[in-house]
């Protein structure tokens, strides 16, 4: 009984440990990537914005400030993350099928050729002369 007892504390104890870690080591990689980050972004700005815009160059603090302005104004992403409801889902496609109607007139376009042959030359030419006639003229 009593190793059972000692067995499942040690079980416990060895996960804990192994969440614990897991946790410094993602908190940590964390941090270095925004590092990272802020870095590539303060190198970035030196390298082409004083010359292409004329602005001075900046140290990594004002690099990571003007990064989370960035995000603050423009969002930090918009994936399909567990937040999303399925209605924000829904809307953002009926978008795309709102112009399904306009998809059906385009089928009709398939008679354009034989029209512009048929009535469209003259049609343009009645129109022509009936704008020379109004005094619509370059």
């Amino acid at each position: 009984m009593k190793s059972k007892i000692e067995t499942n504390m040690k079980n416990s104890a060895k996960l804990y440990v192994s969440k614990s870690f897991r946790i410094f080591f993602y908190v940590l990689l964390g941090l270095c990537l925004a590092f990272l980050v802020g870095y590539v972004v303060m190198h970035l700005w030196n390298w082409l914005m004083p010359s292409i815009f004329g602005v001075p160059e900046i140290d990594y603090w004002k690099a990571v400030g003007v990064l989370l302005l960035s995000k603050i104004i423009f969002g930090f992403g918009g994936g399909n993350g567990p937040g999303k409801s399925k209605n924000m889902k829904k809307k953002k496609y009926a978008r795309f099928n709102s112009c399904s109607s306009t998809k059906n007139e385009f089928s009709q376009w398939k008679y354009y050729d034989e029209f512009w042959r048929d009535e469209g030359e003259q049609a343009y030419r009645d129109y022509v002369v009936r704008n020379k006639e109004v005094g619509k003229t370059d």
